[in-house]
């Protein structure tokens, strides 16, 4: 895997970061001085000290050099004047826009997507994170290959291994696409060792919490599940999965998994690699939606966050809003949020107020989803017993002449899939026969 800026900075000082983002007119996104703000975080994150920041105005990008032709010179003559180490962009830059920005601007040039894959990589602690990162990292920087990354082929021998007449950059991007293939089939081993693992989770009620980084996910699972996630006041503190089991007071065990913070303009490539870990978000039967109220703008953060699930075509799925860090929030901020959004919790995971009713709001979106079943299966089809075990918790199982019978426990949204998987099925039956405490 590629070295880190943090791995660079941990041998030697922390870098110089001079931050470049362009303010276009009327563009309908985050205004320049927040995203400026994130990357700045993110910078620090990774390892650098901001020592300056330029932002151009423009009413549309430069094809060639991002920027322009005289601004980038302007950054060129900063960079010289502050010692600056590397400068980093607030967009994505195309191959062809880092080669001309390298003949004005003389050190490391790095845009988001590669800062943010950076922190990916240097917080990554598990076989599976470190799968994903380095699979992120391998298919951004294929298509920016250049000579300085002929050490690519020291990872095999070099006698023997050459195509005739193939350059040492076709070497390097063929062990770069061999990497990936192989990458590719590990994930794939880690996805059908993930599907083992939900399998026995399906007879209980499954919730995930999502939401922007560093919103204090992690906070509230150890206040909810009284346990000793790592937690850290900074951005993608947690890239892993964590699931842990909470008994609801007068309710039935739920499982809340916590995942990767969300965070605008994820490189996709990230969203893709990262696809066994947030298919834990999928496959919830509820989204706990954790939002910063303290930040001044965090409508942003819930835009952002909820662009990434429906990127994951989740966006639908039954959510409860939970409003974090009131501790921190400014006067007003409790009222506002109540009118705009009269459904949600008010909390501070930290400290502990708002917990009960958040627990109060688990409780009742649980029995609001639960239903009990009776399915009736032909003998000829006993294969399907599995699947009815995929979607929830059997209760009870008796046998005729005819039928398998089962009483099964599920959400209303799991017994709708079952319904569709059975109707094709001649002398198989499904009727409900509890929902949401009554009897019918």
């Amino acid at each position: 895997m590629p070295r880190t800026l943090h791995d660079l900075t941990e041998q030697n000082r922390r870098e110089r970061a001079v931050l470049v983002g362009v303010d276009l007119a009327s563009d309908g996104q985050v205004p320049t001085e927040e995203s400026m703000d994130e990357l700045a975080l993110l910078a620090d994150t990774a390892g650098a000290d901001i020592v300056d920041r330029l932002v151009q105005s423009r009413t549309r990008l430069n094809a060639a050099t991002f920027v322009g032709r005289g601004f980038a010179e302007r950054v060129g003559r900063l960079v010289t004047a502050t010692d600056a180490d590397l400068v980093i962009f607030d967009e994505d830059l195309g191959p062809a826009q880092i080669r001309n920005l390298e003949r004005c601007i003389p050190v490391k040039i790095v845009d988001r997507s590669a800062l943010i894959l950076d922190i990916f990589a240097e917080r990554a602690k598990t076989r599976e994170a470190k799968t994903q990162v380095e699979l992120a990292q391998l298919e951004y920087l294929l298509p920016r290959l250049t000579r300085a990354w002929t050490h690519l082929s020291r990872q095999e021998g070099g006698i023997g291994t050459r195509g005739p007449g193939e350059t040492q950059l076709e070497v390097d991007r063929r062990l770069v696409r061999n990497r990936i293939a192989e990458l590719h089939k590990e994930l794939e081993r880690i996805e059908r060792q993930r599907r083992t693992q939900r399998q026995g989770r399906h007879d209980f009620f499954q919730a995930t919490l999502v939401g922007y980084t560093n919103a204090g996910k992690s906070t509230l699972l150890n206040s909810l599940t009284d346990s000793s996630v790592f937690v850290e006041d900074r951005l993608f503190a947690t890239l892993d999965a964590t699931t842990r089991s909470v008994d609801l007071p007068g309710g039935p065990k739920v499982l809340i998994t916590d995942t990767v913070g969300f965070i605008r303009k994820l490189p996709p490539g990230l969203v893709a690699s990262f696809r066994s870990t947030l298919e834990e978000t999928v496959v919830a039967d509820l989204l706990i939606h954790i939002v910063d109220m303290s930040y001044p703008h965090y409508e942003d953060h819930i835009t952002s966050a909820n662009k990434v699930l429906e990127d994951l075509d989740i966006l639908d799925h039954p959510t409860v809003m939970v409003f974090n860090k009131v501790d921190s929030a400014g006067e007003g901020s409790v009222e506002r949020i109540r009118i705009t959004y009269p459904d949600s919790v008010v909390i501070s995971a930290l400290t502990g107020q708002g917990i009960e009713e958040l627990i109060g709001a688990l409780v009742a979106e649980v029995r609001r989803q639960q239903v009990v079943l009776r399915i009736s299966i032909p003998q000829e089809h006993p294969e399907l017993v599995s699947t009815v075990h995929e979607i929830g918790a059997v209760l009870d199982r008796s046998y005729d002449e005819k039928a398998i019978r089962l009483v099964v426990r599920t959400t209303a949204a799991r017994a709708g899939r079952l319904s569709g998987l059975l109707e094709d099925v001649e002398g198989a039956a499904i009727m409900i026969v509890k929902e949401e405490g009554r009897t019918g």
